[in-house]
């Protein structure tokens, strides 16, 4: 098994970025997936944004600390390059777009789903029975507690090598709240309208143990396949930490192959499956 240093290594730490103005949560919600309008002050929810492929560019949390103040905490992905593709689009709107310093990620304790709390420099943002929390750079670091928590409950992360790659239903995005169809248009939002009216997408999110170690972003070196039916597994895999002598990953996963990856001897095995 693949030692505990190519697991550290992948630590990820969060992009952010802020965008305040006048008309900072209009912009936004012009070009972000969710319904930013109806986001209250302190408070979050998941949002992204696509290109007009429909595929998913950025993920993140979407915060409003204050009324005319949005800070976006990436699940993958930089904040400065985000910030540098927004920026066109801002046109005459009354809004900034500020790239701040990455974060690292820790677990926190219960705080009420979709609320933010600030602490001493520190942003906590409830998940109900749990929260992430973001210490400031000097005062914290990340651990893996927080990426198990995230596999298990179907909260993926974006890696860098899959931005641009994927539809909203293969990262479960309709499932998470990130997707509202009845808020007019923004980039991509025709490919999200026909994917979840007429269907047809067939890859969705899985939780995984692995017996070995699979660097986020990557797929398997060689790829299983189901005897029976002689389709060949498709998985790329977007975060895996170890758990006991094994590892539990988070992936997606093509629907034909969920049959070969649920047998219990499997080096690959589904636990579960995520409705999009």
């Amino acid at each position: 098994m693949t030692g505990s240093n190519d697991v550290e290594a992948s630590q990820p730490t969060a992009g952010t970025l802020r965008i305040e103005g006048p008309d900072a949560v209009a912009f936004a919600h012009a070009q972000f997936t969710s319904d930013v309008a109806s986001l209250e002050t302190g408070h979050w929810q998941w949002s992204a944004w696509l290109d007009a492929r429909g595929r998913v560019r950025n993920l993140f949390h979407l915060l409003r600390l204050e009324p005319d103040r949005l800070v976006a905490i990436l699940r993958g992905g930089d904040g400065e390059a985000m910030a540098q593709a927004l920026r066109p689009s801002v046109f005459r709107s009354r809004a900034s777009i500020t790239a701040l310093p990455p974060q690292h990620i820790a677990a926190g304790t219960a705080l009420p789903f979709g609320t933010v709390h600030s602490e001493s420099g520190t942003l906590h943002i409830g998940f109900s029975e749990r929260s992430l929390s973001l210490p400031s750079p000097d005062t914290g670091g990340s651990d893996l507690e927080w990426r198990l928590q995230a596999i298990r409950h179907g909260e993926p992360w974006l890696p860098a090598d899959l931005a641009g790659t994927l539809l909203p239903p293969a990262l479960g995005l309709y499932r998470l709240g990130a997707i509202k169809l009845d808020k007019g248009c923004y980039p991509g939002q025709e490919i999200v309208a026909r994917l979840h009216y007429r269907g047809g997408h067939k890859h969705l999110l899985a939780h995984m143990r692995l017996t070995a170690w699979i660097a986020p972003g990557s797929s398997p070196p060689a790829p299983a396949h189901d005897t029976a039916s002689g389709i060949a597994t498709s998985m790329q895999v977007l975060d895996c930490v170890p758990v006991d002598d094994a590892y539990e990953a988070l992936a997606v996963v093509h629907e034909s192959s969920l049959d070969a990856l649920r047998q219990a001897d499997a080096p690959m095995q589904v636990l579960h499956a995520f409705t999009p």
